[in-house]
């Protein structure tokens, strides 16, 4: 019997947690009721533990059956760990599978989780043998982080039961660790038969905590994990009449989940947070970001203004892998089973579909829909008017831009600011709605980026969902740009002198070159490096001739497999726009 949480033993808790999820994911996926009932905690579970998993390097067990990392690979690795963070081999294995489930987290109950893994690793990762006592102390870190994340926590639930399970390990005042594993997992049981006690909610369905039972289970794999004896216990759920809604927690109120990972420094997230808090509610938010330093973030909200809420995330830092579920979209209480790919692997569904890329003049629009865009240079402005957009000049006022919505004679409008300020589109979409026109504002910060917002338009789409397509879109498109020096200045990339070639991706200064060409391909070759199947080259008015023809053929040579599409765009001061998608 294993005296010590070390890496092997990690390892097989998370792959019987994965088992024990699996089994229980449908069970779980009906409980939910509070605030109103649920279909997918279960999933959500499975899915961000599932990630915490594959951080490690092993794909979890589709069948069900024994962990197949064997204890020697685990070992070896563990050393392997050890040799990388200087600690224990625990400590390696347990900052991977918090990483991961913060990566991979899904839905209220799954953040929380990957915040319980956090604090589980910030505690125990210097210590050097992990026994009883540490895991009691480690427990009561992961349930202090978890309460901190969520803006407004609730007793009765998952809050309330991993803080049961410290205070029980707590309780045990033992260095044993299969005995405060148990101790913790017997008040952990506990906590969830009383959740009905504490919520009205849970007591009128005849139902215990859904986020709360997964807890449980995940507390019994780790006794199994720590002691080879299978858990013999009966939670305590009642009976009473089926959950018939799909949401996991928050008002009905709100119409969409979002979420999105975030790099951003801990202060520009504490104002975020602020922000989506005056936008809607369930708001939870874990990172990994030590004080004063960029960290990623999982960032997850119910609001019914999607666009904001992704447009808060942008001001706050560098939003991506965004996910937007409208919950009457949702799948059904007791959702089978989560969608599989080829590998067998657990995969969220998608919450929207994207269509390819149509070419400019493609049909995009309809009569009682329409598109802004703030587009600088002709060329551009031809682009986005072939795709069925209203193009207004750069820097338009509120009034100019609700001339320009007015003027589409639409119901419904989107309006693209590719600029990083988009407060003069909000008071004009504002503004608009008292006209009765219903506007959204779709974060874009670049042409680039409005181009792959508008190609996935679909006017038989619900206009809120077309909105979430369009900014989904948006920020799956990475941009640069190329322009020139005009004054001595002290960059992130160096020191740069006026004539210099400055290369940026996402507003930031990547490269500083002589040559203009030999800059836009490096600036390519750079962005392409970290992935991307679709490359859109606007010209600006300053360039030289023959530029494009030659970026294209330096993609065909070095990326033969990327799809190029090449434009005169016009725009001035930048000879070169580029989006990656």
């Amino acid at each position: 019997m294993p005296q010590t949480l070390d890496a092997v033993a990690l390892r097989r808790w998370c792959a019987g947690g994965l088992r024990a999820l699996r089994r229980h994911q449908a069970e779980i996926n009906r409980l939910n009721v509070y605030p109103v009932p649920d279909g997918d905690t279960g999933t959500n579970l499975l899915l961000t533990l599932t990630a915490a998993q594959e951080a490690l390097g092993s794909a979890p067990d589709p069948g069900g059956g024994p962990d197949p990392i064997d204890e020697a690979g685990a070992a070896r690795e563990a050393g392997d760990d050890e040799v990388e963070s200087g600690r224990s081999g625990h400590a390696g294995v347990l900052r991977r599978l918090a990483r991961g489930a913060l990566l991979g987290a899904r839905g209220n109950s799954g953040v929380i989780l990957a915040q319980v893994l956090r604090g589980l690793a910030d505690a125990l990762a210097d210590v050097p043998v992990v026994r009883g006592r540490a895991l009691a102390a480690g427990l009561r870190a992961a349930s202090t982080a978890a309460y901190a994340a969520v803006a407004a926590p609730v007793e009765g639930t998952l809050l309330t039961v991993v803080a049961a399970a410290a205070t029980g390990a707590e309780r045990a005042d033992s260095d044993d660790l299969p005995t405060v594993a148990r101790a913790a997992a017997t008040a952990a049981d506990q906590a969830l038969a009383r959740t009905p006690e504490q919520l009205p909610e849970l007591a009128s369905a005849g139902v215990v905590d859904a986020g709360g039972r997964g807890f449980c289970l995940l507390l019994h794999a780790l006794v199994e994990a720590l002691t080879g004896v299978p858990p013999a216990v009966r939670f305590a759920v009642l009976p009473g009449p089926p959950a018939t809604a799909v949401r996991e927690t928050g008002s009905p109120e709100y119409a969409y989940e979002v979420q999105y990972l975030l790099d951003a420094t801990p202060d520009a997230v504490g104002r975020l947070r602020t922000d989506l808090a005056r936008l809607g509610d369930s708001l939870v938010m874990v990172g990994d970001g030590a004080s004063g330093e960029v960290g990623t973030w999982h960032v997850h909200v119910h609001v019914n203004d999607v666009g904001a809420a992704i447009e808060a995330g942008v001001v706050a830092g560098r939003p991506y892998q965004i996910s937007v579920t409208r919950f009457a979209d949702g799948p059904g209480p007791g959702a089978p089973t989560v969608a599989a790919d080829a590998s067998g692997s657990p995969r969220p569904p998608a919450a929207t579909e994207a269509a390819g890329r149509p070419a400019p003049g493609a049909a995009a629009g309809a009569a009682e829909r329409a598109a802004v865009v703030v587009a600088d240079g002709s060329g551009l402005a031809e682009i986005f008017a072939a795709e069925g957009a209203t193009a207004v000049a750069p820097h338009p006022s509120a009034g100019g831009l609700l001339a320009a919505i007015r003027s589409t004679g639409a119901r419904e409008v989107v309006v693209l600011p590719t600029d990083r300020d988009s407060q003069a589109a909000r008071a004009a979409a504002e503004e608009a709605e008292t006209l009765g026109v219903r506007v959204s504002v779709v974060p874009t910060r670049s042409p680039v980026q409005a181009l792959a917002a508008l190609a996935v338009r679909d006017p038989s789409r619900r206009f809120a969902d077309d909105v979430i397509a369009m900014a989904e879109a948006a920020g799956a498109c990475r941009y640069a740009e190329v322009c020139p020096a005009d004054r001595e200045a002290l960059t992130v990339a160096g020191r740069c002198q006026p004539g210099d070639v400055l290369g940026l991706v996402d507003g930031e200064v990547h490269l500083i070159g002589r040559d203009l060409e030999t800059t836009c391909r490096e600036l390519l070759d750079r962005m392409l490096g970290g992935g991307g199947e679709l490359v859109t080259l606007l010209l600006g008015a300053d360039a030289p001739p023959g530029l494009g023809e030659a970026l294209r053929a330096h993609l065909a040579r070095r990326w033969p497999f990327v799809e190029v599409h090449h434009y005169v765009g016009g725009q001035p001061f930048y000879p070169l726009l580029v989006g990656v998608e």
